[in-house]
């Protein structure tokens, strides 16, 4: 009782503390821009006219890479890894190898990580993609989304060392969950998270650049494997990310899943605009259960998913602990969630 109050103290004074703003809380966001990646000065600057890595569409970049050929991709990945392993369309082993480059570059701990990444940045607080499986020939492709304070340095270690905590290790859990060599799992951290429980988090604006993102991606997924099908996994506020994403993602996405969500953006699984299965989970030992599913003056996230009156298919957390432990291997959770991912089953 005393977590609840003080969750629903700390959302109150949120609100109370963006009262003063509401004109710009819910001022309409425009076209959020995303960060251009590493060396796309240098890669504009270049007289071959390259696509804008920013705004160019995934079939665009697709296009143009497959007119360009072998020798003068390899010449692309040499000179603007930062770009090459951010573009959204192009062949994965052409993104893995720049990537491996960038990271490489960057230095520890990141030139000890081994895999396949169709991302790396390390400004700020970092974007990584991992792969678990093989993506030239998966036709199910299941895509993390994670939740506030996940950061590159402990993309593999986990926040606070805790090992369940990181987005690596449960993808990777869950890819040898499934027991497929027809399905692959991406650890996709692809947009700045907020930090902490603080107002970022009961707002929806690193949600929208976060939405935007995770579009783009799952648009380039979509030309590399196109006969795929996809199913997104969202923890906390990643499922907000999916949420605001939802109406603009392709017939590919079958299956959209949640767990420990504060809300999606929307009151209804109808409101999310799209043709997915809508999955939900809450265990009742998780904290998330105290946060009002409201929206108040742009704060806040709307109702729960795991809320009867949503309409998403719940599925069983029972033997869940906390609010991290969704993915632990020997869960319901995990065996619901691998169902979910392989063939958008559950229990």
């Amino acid at each position: 009782m005393i977590k609840r109050r003080r969750l629903l103290t700390a959302l109150a004074a949120a609100m109370v503390t963006a009262a003063p703003a509401a004109a710009t809380v819910l001022a309409a966001p425009g076209d959020v821009l995303l960060t251009p990646p590493t060396g796309t000065a240098g890669w504009l600057a270049d007289r071959r006219h390259l696509p804008d890595p920013s705004s160019a569409d995934p079939v665009a970049v697709s296009g143009f890479l497959t007119a360009a050929g072998e020798a003068e991709q390899r010449d692309l990945v040499t000179a603007y890894p930062g770009v090459v392993g951010a573009l959204d369309g192009a062949p994965p082993a052409l993104r893995y190898e720049a990537n491996r480059r960038a990271m490489q570059a960057a230095g520890a701990p990141y030139d000890q990580q081994a895999g396949q990444f169709l991302l790396f940045d390390p400004r700020g607080d970092g974007l990584v993609a991992q792969v678990f499986g093989d993506l030239s020939t998966a036709d199910r492709i299941a895509v993390l989304v994670p939740g506030v304070s996940t950061r590159a340095v402990d993309f593999w270690t986990g926040l606070g060392g805790r090992r369940y905590r990181s987005l690596a290790v449960q993808a990777s859990d869950l890819y040898r969950s499934a027991g497929s060599d027809r399905f692959a799992v991406i650890a996709w951290l692809g947009y700045d998270t907020p930090d902490g429980l603080g107002l970022a988090a009961v707002r929806e604006d690193v949600a929208r650049a976060g939405a935007v993102a995770l579009e783009r991606f799952v648009a380039g997924l979509t030309i590399i494997r196109p006969h795929a099908t996809l199913a997104l996994l969202g923890h906390s506020y990643g499922s907000t990310v999916i949420g605001l994403a939802a109406s603009r993602l392709p017939w590919q996405v079958t299956d959209i899943a949640v767990y420990g969500s504060p809300g999606m953006g929307v009151v209804s699984a109808a409101g999310l605009g799209t043709s997915a299965r809508v999955w939900a989970g809450q265990s009742e030992h998780d904290w998330i259960r105290w946060v009002p599913g409201v929206r108040i003056f742009g704060l806040g996230h709307g109702t729960k998913p795991a809320d009867p009156s949503f309409g998403a298919r719940v599925f069983s957390t029972a033997d869940v602990t906390d609010h991290d432990h969704y993915l632990s291997p020997g869960t319901d959770s995990q065996a619901n969630l691998t169902r979910i991912a392989l063939d958008g089953e559950a229990k």
